[in-house]
């Protein structure tokens, strides 16, 4: 078991390196002074990671976002908090460990990490064997627009996925980046639209140590973050139009500057975005720079909405009922005849994401164990 230790208390580092080489003949340790440099050689070789929280540049926390579950993880920490258990669980995290420990206590979370990942590899191959293993249901139209991004993935040509709200863009973008020479490299979402507008600088480039008031150490970018794999920025065309001239240069140059800094950061980074918005109509009212469309636009690739997909929508819905049944223990429910006939004709102008949201209501409200029509209460939504 290949296992990599991200902590940079040299002390600490040095301690579990000398206390794990006692079982050298079950684990093979590597050990990282820091996150970043974590990312630059984590492969496909390792099987876990454990890391600290409180690390200077990235903490455990945005570093394991930024792994977004390629590892079974382990949390070691002599600063834990109720908050940063709970987002570490929410992460995936198999382990949290409060220093100090005995090498035995982590030895044993170690060992039922392995025991974890032992029992689900068999669902986890065949997961991969799927091309749209990320999509709850097929469709013609969504296996043209699926063959569309498959072929486009195979360059670093910019993607730009365009659609309505709650089509799935996301989900595509995962994909092109699965399917990439990529796919063993960071994947990296930012969605424009939900970052304060005076933040967004610094969450794509980062900032150094006193750029601002509030800038008490270091901290990189999500382009550094996402080196070497793919950088997802959604709802690109909220992006303020000051801040756009940047994001060109950086993408024109491959090279980042954080804020406080002259040093230029070589950047590798394939680019995919997405907007519902008309962004040909933000050109024309020079809301959204055209050389900047040109730059992230490549290949553009139009998502059709729900009411094209309609042989999706009662896999979806099925699927989704199964995932929230296990989540609050409501015991069996199925959709009945009656119910899955008002899925098919209502028009989902939300799309998936209203689909997922309709179902979860209607399981938790609904009292027996076949939801009906009055259950998912679309005639309101009408």
């Amino acid at each position: 078991m290949k296992i990599a230790i991200v902590e940079d208390d040299i002390n600490m580092r040095k301690s579990l390196e000398i206390a794990l080489s006692d079982y050298e003949e079950e684990f093979e340790v590597k050990t990282f002074r820091n996150a970043k440099e974590a990312l630059k050689k984590l492969d496909e070789s390792y099987d876990l990671v454990i890391t600290d929280i409180n690390m200077p540049g990235m903490d455990g926390i945005e570093f394991l976002e930024t792994l977004d579950g390629r590892y079974d993880a382990i949390i070691i920490t002599g600063n834990a908090t109720l908050n940063r258990a709970i987002e570490s669980i929410r992460l995936g995290v198999s382990d949290f460990l409060t220093k100090p420990f005995e090498v035995e206590t982590l030895v044993e979370a170690i060992r039922r990490s392995k025991k974890v990942r032992a029992r689900v590899k068999g669902s986890a191959e065949k997961e991969k064997e799927s091309d749209t293993s990320l999509f709850y249901g097929t469709s013609p139209a969504l296996e043209k627009t699926l063959g569309l991004a498959r072929k486009a993935a195979r360059s670093d040509a910019s993607i730009l996925l365009l659609g309505e709200s709650g089509v799935g863009k996301e989900l595509f973008a995962r994909t092109i980046h699965d399917h990439s020479s990529r796919r063993d490299k960071p994947f990296v979402a930012v969605n424009m639209a939900a970052i304060p507008e005076n933040l967004i600088e610094s969450e794509l480039f980062g900032f150094e140590k006193g750029a601002f008031t509030d800038a008490v150490e270091a901290k990189m970018g999500k382009f550094e973050a996402a080196n070497g794999g793919t950088l997802f920025l959604d709802e690109i065309a909220e992006m303020p139009y000051h801040l756009q001239a940047k994001l060109l240069r950086a993408l024109q140059e491959k090279v980042i500057h954080r804020l406080g800094s002259t040093r230029g950061i070589a950047i590798d980074v394939r680019i995919v975005t997405a907007t519902n918005a008309d962004i040909k109509a933000k050109m024309r009212n020079q809301e959204f720079r055209e050389d900047l469309y040109y730059r992230i636009a490549t290949i553009p690739i139009l998502i059709p909405p729900l009411r094209e997909r309609r042989e999706e929508i009662v896999p979806i819905a099925e699927r989704s009922l199964e995932e929230v049944v296990t989540k609050y223990d409501l015991g069996s429910k199925t959709f009945g005849k009656a119910a899955k006939e008002a899925l098919l004709a209502y028009s989902w102008p939300g799309n998936i994401r209203e689909l997922i949201a309709v179902v979860e209501r209607a399981a938790i409200l609904s009292d027996g164990e076949e939801i009906t029509p009055e259950d998912l209460f679309l005639d309101a939504r009408s």
